[in-house]
C-alpha cells in the first residue's frame, strides 16, 4: 500500500503503518492537550497506540488462521480506521472462510477477557457510553474497546468479518459469485447507514469507515467475478502478446523511448535466451529517470522475482499470483521457459468487460 512503511515482521507478516495514522495520533494529541495539558495528551496517544496494538493482534489472528490452510499474509497495514490484512487469497471453502473470519474477533474476546480479569469487574454502562473519558481508567476503556471491536466486526457488512461469515454461509447454498454479490450489497447498504450516522453525529472516522466499506465491498465483488471468469479461460487466450521488451543491457533512456512509442505501462526485461528477468514499470521508470538519469541500466531499477506461469494454465492461477505476489505482471512461458507473453490486472479487467458485454449481447 502506498504511503506506508514497515515497522516490524511477525511470523513472515510485515507490519506496516500508513502515514495518515500519524495524523490520527496528532489529532488525538492536540484534542487531549486542549482538555488537560501534556499529561492528558500523552495518555490519549498511549491509549490509541494500545487500541491499535489490539487491532494488530486481531489481524494476526486472521493471518494465523489463514496459515493453517496454507494461505500466507504478506503484510498488515495500520490505517486511521483500523487494520487491513493482505491475505494472498481468502479460502474458497465456506467452512475455512468462517474460521479465518472469526479468528480476528476471537482474539479481541481473549484480550477483553484478560483485561476484565485484571480489572476485577465488568465495565459499567458509563464506561461504554463515555469511552473518551480518561477518568474511567485506561484498562476499563481498553477492555470496552475490544468488546466494541468484536461487536462492530461481526456486523454482516462485507468485507468486514461478519460480512465474510455471511458470504461463507450464503456460499453453502449459492455459487461463490452470487454469494459475494449478495454480501456486497448488504455491505454497501450498511456503508450508507454508517455514513448517515457519521453525518448526524459529526464522527469523521465513521464516515471514512463507510467509504472504505462501500468501496471494498464493490472491489471484492468485482474481484470474485473476475476470478470466476478467469477460471474458464486459458492464460494463452488472455495474455498480452504484442509488446516491446527490454534487454538487461538496456538503459532508462531506451525504456523512455519505448514508453513514448507504445501504450505499455510495464516493460518485460528479457535476456538473450528469452527468459524473463524482471519488469520495469512506468512509475519506476519515471522515478528512476529523475534520480539516476537516462544512462542508468534498467536491471538496476526493474522489479525482480516476477512470478511466471505456463501458457496452458488457466487464467485464475495467474490472477491468484497477481494478488498474492503483489506484482505488476505475471510472465507467461512456453515449455522451454521462454517468455511468450504476460498478464496484468488491467488486461484481466478488460477481459471481464468483454465477457460481460458478450453475455448481455447473447
Amino acid at each position: 500500500m502506498q504511503w506506508s512503511f514497515p515497522v516490524a515482521k511477525i511470523a513472515g507478516t510485515e507490519i506496516r503503518i500508513h502515514l495518515t495514522f500519524f495524523l490520527l495520533l496528532l489529532w488525538i494529541g492536540i484534542a487531549y492537550y486542549q482538555q488537560g495539558g501534556s499529561s492528558a495528551a500523552i495518555e490519549g496517544v498511549a491509549f490509541i497506540v494500545a487500541v491499535f496494538a489490539c487491532v494488530v493482534l486481531h489481524e494476526l489472528g486472521h493471518a494465523t488462521a489463514a496459515r493453517r490452510y496454507g494461505i500466507k499474509t504478506p503484510q498488515i497495514t495500520l490505517l486511521p480506521i483500523g487494520g487491513v490484512a493482505q491475505l494472498e487469497h481468502m479460502p474458497e471453502k465456506p467452512s475455512e472462510e468462517i474460521v479465518v473470519a472469526v479468528a480476528g474477533p476471537l482474539v479481541n474476546v481473549v484480550i477483553a477477557a484478560v483485561l476484565i480479569i485484571a480489572l476485577g469487574r465488568y465495565p459499567d454502562i458509563a464506561t461504554i457510553s463515555q469511552i473518551e473519558n480518561t477518568s474511567l481508567g485506561f484498562v476499563a476503556r481498553l477492555a470496552v474497546v475490544n468488546i466494541v471491536l468484536v461487536l462492530f466486526n461481526l456486523i454482516p457488512a462485507f468485507p468486514m468479518d461478519g460480512g465474510r461469515v455471511l458470504r461463507a454461509l450464503l456460499a453453502m447454498r449459492y455459487s461463490r459469485v452470487h454469494a459475494t454479490e449478495i454480501a456486497a450489497r448488504v455491505g454497501q447498504v450498511a456503508a450508507f447507514f454508517f455514513g448517515f450516522l457519521g453525518l448526524l453525529s459529526g464522527n469523521v472516522l465513521l464516515i471514512f469507515v463507510a467509504i472504505f466499506v462501500y468501496v471494498a465491498a464493490a472491489s471484492e465483488s468485482q474481484a470474485t467475478s473476475l476470478q470466476a471468469i478467469a477460471s474458464k479461460v486459458k492464460v494463452r487466450d488472455a495474455m498480452i502478446t504484442h509488446y516491446d521488451a527490454l534487454g538487461p543491457a538496456s538503459t532508462l533512456g531506451d525504456a523512455a523511448e519505448a514508453l513514448l512509442r507504445t501504450t505499455q505501462h510495464e516493460f518485460p526485461v528479457v535476456d538473450g535466451g528469452g527468459n524473463l528477468r524482471g519488469v520495469l514499470t512506468r512509475e519506476g521508470m519515471v522515478a528512476s529517470l529523475q534520480e539516476r538519469g537516462r544512462s542508468a541500466p534498467v536491471y538496476e531499477v526493474m522489479i525482480r522475482d516476477i512470478p511466471v506461469i505456463g501458457e496452458t494454465e488457466m487464467l485464475d492461477a495467474a490472477f491468484k499470483l497477481l494478488q498474492g505476489a503483489n506484482a505488476p505482471a505475471v510472465g507467461v512461458t512456453d515449455r522451454e521457459g521462454r517468455l511468450t507473453g504476460y498478464v496484468t490486472a488491467e488486461n484481466i479487467g478488460e477481459l471481464m468487460l468483454v465477457s460481460e458485454a458478450s453475455g448481455r449481447a447473447s
